[in-house]
């Protein structure tokens, strides 16, 4: 195995039955790289991470975090990692500040400049009983806890969940800068955009399985998104439909348009301008939407 690798799996499988799990994942993370493990809520994402962490023990297969075995070797596996899980464990009545002296001496050094920066950068309040936080600062706290002793390899579940946009770009600053000062970021999440802004490489998980690894030019092609546009007159619908990029183009009503973009808009803007138009929506469709596409469009092409 290179040594170079932080993450490295080999046929790494949980089984929890009736084809729920995690099967045969074979994944290499170099050091230093942004890694997007990207995939639908409930393709095994978590469950990869839990065996990473040591959290939870395989049915069969290896996987190691730069070169020590997930399983003989997780506590000190856990003092070269920081871990952002998709749920904190409830802490009741402890103020933020205590929690993170605990788990800081649980680490041996903490370093309480880093840790009045990080919340500064959060707007957290660390005077706070855990139990009376929203949602939003706990996850605030989690990514905290993750970044605070500066590891040399960030493992997050969908770490943005319940931020504020401002401060998802904060996190996102954040994960650049630990990147470039040498650490590797595991990163999973289920919303292609934000794997899109941060990372080098992204694979991709249904089902349980991994079914590519991708840098993000392949990925982008996967970016799509279903636009509606009204118009004060007729549409040019002709010329929307030879657009580049543009697909699925119907009409509602009289002066109304849906359609599906991939990739650039420059194709669909082109066709639209001087038309006359008085509203343009576009939306990410979700991930499983993505997939749904995606996939049933490589079954036709494999059938014919």
């Amino acid at each position: 195995m290179n040594k170079q690798l932080a993450i490295y799996t080999e046929e790494l499988t949980k089984d929890y039955g009736v084809g729920r799990g995690l099967f045969d994942l074979n994944l290499e993370v170099t050091q230093g790289e942004v890694f997007g493990f990207l995939g639908p809520n409930g393709a095994g994402k978590t469950t990869a991470i839990k065996l990473f962490m040591g959290l939870s023990y395989a049915t069969s297969g290896t996987a190691s975090i730069f070169g020590l075995d997930v399983r003989d070797k997780a506590v000190e596996i856990k003092r070269t990692v920081g871990y952002v899980p998709g749920e904190l464990p409830q802490f009741g009545g402890l103020r933020a500040s205590e929690i993170i002296a605990w788990l800081g001496g649980l680490r041996g050094t903490l370093d309480g400049t880093v840790v009045t920066q990080i919340a500064q950068r959060l707007n957290l309040d660390l005077s706070r009983r855990f139990r009376e936080y929203s949602r939003g600062n706990k996850q605030k706290l989690a990514i905290l806890l993750g970044f605070m002793h500066k590891p040399r390899l960030l493992i997050m579940d969908e770490p943005t969940g319940g931020l504020d946009p401002l401060i998802q770009q904060e996190f996102n600053s954040m994960v650049r800068e630990a990147s470039h000062d040498g650490a590797t970021v595991f990163l999973s999440s289920h919303i292609l955009s934000e794997v899109e802004s941060l990372c080098d490489r992204v694979g991709i998980i249904r089902g349980g399985h991994l079914v590519r690894v991708e840098g993000l030019d392949a990925i982008r092609q996967l970016q799509v998104r279903q636009v509606e546009i009204d118009f004060l007159s007729a549409p040019p619908v002709e010329a929307i439909e030879a657009a580049v990029g543009v697909e699925d183009v119907s009409t509602i009503n009289t002066n109304r348009v849906t359609c599906s973009v991939h990739g650039s808009f420059d194709g669909l803007l082109a066709s639209i301008s001087g038309h006359g138009v008085l509203n343009l929506v576009s939306r990410e469709p979700s991930l499983e939407e993505v997939f749904l596409l995606h996939y049933r469009d490589e079954a036709t092409a494999s059938a014919n």
